[in-house]
Parts: C-alpha cells; sequence; structure tokens
C-alpha cells in the first residue's frame, strides 16, 4: 500500500508540474508580478489556485462519487484523458523551438493574489478542460487507495504548482531569470515524453478494463 501512496503522489506531482510548466495566464501574472510584489507572488497565487481545486475535489467525493463509480464511468474517462494528454504532449513538442519564459506586463494589477490565483485559474478554459478529463480521471483512480489516496493526490498535485510558481517568482523578484529557455525547453521536452507514457498507460487501462467488461457481459 505505500508503494501504492507513493505512486499516487508522484504521478499527480509530474502530471501537474507538466501542466504547470506551460505558458498560460497564471503564469504570465506571476511574471509580471514578481519583480513588483517579490517572491511571495508565486506562491499565493498558486494557493488561490489549489484553494480552486480543492473545492473542486471535494466536489467530485461528495457529490459524484457514486456516478464516478459506476461501470464504463472510468474507462471513459481514462480514454479522453490519454487523448488530452497525447494533445498537450503534441502541443508541447511542437512549440519548444519557440517557447520562452520572457513574459509581458499587464497594466491591470490584481489587489489580491490569492483571489487572482483562482480567477484567472477559473477563466482558463484549458483548466476546466484539463480536469473534465485528467483530472477527473485522477481522482476517480485514487479513490480505489481510499481517502489517503486522494489526500496524496491532491498534495502531490498542488505541490508542482507551489513549486513551479515559487521558483519563477524566485527567479523574477531578483531582476533575472536564473535559468535560461534552453533549461525550461529541456523540462518540458521531458514533460512531454511523460504525457505520452502515461497516456498509454491510461490506455491500456482502459483497454484491459473494457475487455473485462465485456468477457463479463458474454
Amino acid at each position: 500500500m505505500i508503494l501504492a501512496f507513493a505512486t499516487v503522489f508522484s504521478t499527480a506531482f509530474l502530471i501537474a508540474l507538466s501542466g504547470a510548466l506551460m505558458p498560460g495566464p497564471l503564469l504570465m501574472v506571476t511574471i509580471s508580478e514578481s519583480p513588483r510584489r517579490g517572491f511571495l507572488t508565486g506562491p499565493l497565487l498558486a494557493l488561490g489556485h489549489s484553494v480552486l481545486e480543492g473545492i473542486l475535489v471535494l466536489a467530485v467525493m461528495v457529490g459524484l462519487s457514486p456516478f464516478l463509480k459506476r461501470s464504463g464511468v472510468f474507462e471513459t474517462i481514462a480514454v479522453l484523458g490519454a487523448g488530452m494528454l497525447m494533445y498537450m504532449a503534441w502541443g508541447m513538442i511542437k512549440g519548444l523551438s519557440t517557447l520562452s519564459l520572457k513574459g509581458h506586463d499587464t497594466e491591470a494589477r490584481p489587489r489580491s493574489l490569492i483571489l487572482a490565483g483562482a480567477m484567472v485559474s477559473l477563466a482558463n478554459p484549458y483548466w476546466s478542460l484539463w480536469w473534465i478529463t485528467v483530472g477527473l480521471g485522477y481522482v476517480i483512480w485514487s479513490m480505489n487507495f481510499g481517502p489517503w489516496g486522494v489526500i496524496l493526490f491532491f498534495f502531490g498535485h498542488i505541490l508542482a504548482d507551489f513549486t513551479w510558481y515559487s521558483a519563477v517568482s524566485l527567479a523574477f523578484s531578483r531582476g533575472k531569470a536564473l535559468f535560461s529557455d534552453r533549461v525550461y525547453r529541456g523540462l518540458v521536452g521531458i514533460c512531454a515524453l511523460f504525457l505520452i507514457g502515461f497516456a498509454c498507460y491510461f490506455l491500456s487501462v482502459a483497454v484491459s478494463n473494457l475487455s473485462r467488461l465485456s468477457l463479463a457481459g458474454t
């Protein structure tokens, strides 16, 4: 069981890190606000982001748990999640040559960074799509290991967000990046390969479960 818990935590961390590494609204806010507000910009934005995701995970466990445990639901979400992961990986690989950490400052500056972290995430269609497919599949999978499985999934997931956005905030709050675009592209490339591998795993589990269900129904 310890190995299963470690697997849930580590894979949740890596999947979330893969998503966090890609340029998006939250990254742009982190980059633009860090020089003015300092290192705590990243952690506070990640906190707001995490609160929103915590509410979502809790809603899944409390309200949608019976539906999610129905036969075929996980398999359907696993296939959709695998497709989403493949799409993410392709986009990451396709954009590697032009990928850059250089952001653009914004005129509108949010007063509350915690609230900004939640609102920017909620306004991002990519975030919703990720949770409908990959995130939801992960919650269902972690529920197989009981409450601790879900807790470890959630903390592994948000740790990736805190780690990445804190690193970016630290880099830009000091006036210059502490890592180059080349290093950044290398990280994204590694994550893309990881996503492809996990997509294949999702598909294999879905096919295996559907085959078992088909045999059971005959």
